[in-house]
């Protein structure tokens, strides 16, 4: 029997002895005895299986695609869109709506003073890149209006 999974894992963490994968849609946590070339930031739709005989960490068995989601910030202004959006909603708030096609958008609603922290942390936030890994999407743009920020998850 084995307890292969095979899953889209964002590897979290790579040192030139191991890395560390985290399944996008259960999240759980993976940890390779040996990194086979990984870098912090790779997406991977992949296959990976228990070390005997303890089971604690992983190898990775099979790798059907690896990539990386670049998740940018963009000069461009919000679209009208998202500026009808965010006319409803308070600072701290959150509206999804679904993209024509593939993808999403989310418009937070945010202080004033808050913009640049705010578009900041959704750069630096690795469940940014997992929802795009989740949803199979390829690049995130992320733009700021006076009183929110947009998340385009885009093909």
């Amino acid at each position: 029997m084995t307890d292969e999974k095979t899953a889209t894992f964002l590897v979290t963490s790579a040192e030139d002895g191991s890395a560390v994968l985290s399944d996008v849609t259960d999240a759980q946590v993976h940890t390779l005895s040996e990194n086979p070339g990984l870098a912090e930031g790779d997406v991977l739709e992949a296959t990976v299986a228990p070390d005997p005989p303890m089971n604690v960490t992983y190898s990775v068995v099979e790798v059907a695609e690896r990539k990386q989601i670049p998740v940018e910030a963009s000069d461009e202004t919000p679209t009208p869109k998202s500026k009808e959006i965010a006319e409803g909603l308070d600072a701290g708030d959150l509206e999804t709506v679904e993209r024509a096609g593939i993808g999403e958008v989310h418009v937070l609603g945010v202080p004033e003073d808050g913009i640049e922290q705010t578009v900041e942390d959704v750069l630096a936030d690795e469940q940014t890149v997992e929802r795009a890994a989740r949803i199979g999407i390829n690049r995130v743009e992320v733009r700021s209006g006076e009183d929110f920020v947009s998340v385009r998850y885009l093909p």
